[in-house]
């Protein structure tokens, strides 16, 4: 069953998010010094993975054609929108919580959970090869950050299991299709740069959440796609 480890990965996320709602009366400044925490350890794994790049061309070009389609048809606007609609159909738990809303623990939890390799290996893996493990041992992990994002976003940290499964979903039935289709170097190179992309994007994620700056991170999602349409170009000359 292609989809067995991405929904594996929801449960879990849901089972955290549970769980971190328990927790949600924690004092504020512990909430804010484990936020802070959270923020520097984000940080650190975007750095690593935006290190695994080989052609940093292909990175710029990513990031800046992502940019342009995402402040054109304001792809951050359209999800903290979403965020908020699907907010407002549940009774808000966390009513101590002013400082995030809804659409912030959806959006920030959707890009932590859907962006990086573990990911889109771990969908390759499980269309491909049928091996559900690296999406299961994902799945763990994300539980964990749930927890942790939920006492201090949320219950909205709950809703970005809807993106999780219908992304890496996706990716698992399309692989089931396109094995022996692409050279396995191909795959292997876009998924080092694909990976760099998403790191950058996670690093963005941990200025956000240490309020260095604010990055308009929704907007840059689109780079992800662009990284496989450039990645081919480049391979072409």
């Amino acid at each position: 069953m292609a989809l067995y480890g991405t929904l594996v990965n929801g449960v879990l996320i849901i089972i955290g998010s549970l769980f971190g709602l328990l927790f949600t009366k924690i004092p504020e400044r512990y909430k804010e010094t484990v936020m802070q925490g959270i923020g520097l350890a984000v940080m650190l794994i975007g750095i690593q993975m935006a290190l695994s790049t080989e052609y940093i061309i292909v990175v710029l070009l990513s990031l800046l054609s992502g940019a342009i389609i995402g402040e054109l048809i304001h792809l951050e606007s359209g999800l903290n929108r979403l965020g908020n609609w699907v907010g407002s159909k549940f009774t808000s738990t966390n009513s101590t919580n002013s400082d995030f809303s809804v659409s912030q623990g959806f959006v920030t939890a959707s890009l932590v959970f859907v962006i990086g390799a573990m990911s889109v290996i771990g969908a390759l893996d499980s269309g491909i090869r049928g091996d559900h493990e690296v999406l299961i041992t994902k799945g763990i992990l994300d539980g964990f950050v749930a927890l942790v994002l939920t006492t201090t976003l949320g219950y909205g940290v709950i809703l970005s299991v809807i993106p999780v499964v219908v992304y890496q979903g996706s990716i698992a039935l399309l692989a089931t299709q396109i094995e022996g289709m692409l050279p396995e170097s191909f795959l292997n190179g876009m998924i080092n740069e694909l990976t760099a992309v998403g790191g950058l994007l996670i690093l963005a994620i941990g200025l956000n959440l240490l309020k260095i700056t604010t990055i308009r991170i929704g907007n840059l999602l689109p780079s992800i796609v662009m990284v496989g349409i450039i990645y081919y170009i480049y391979q072409l000359f």
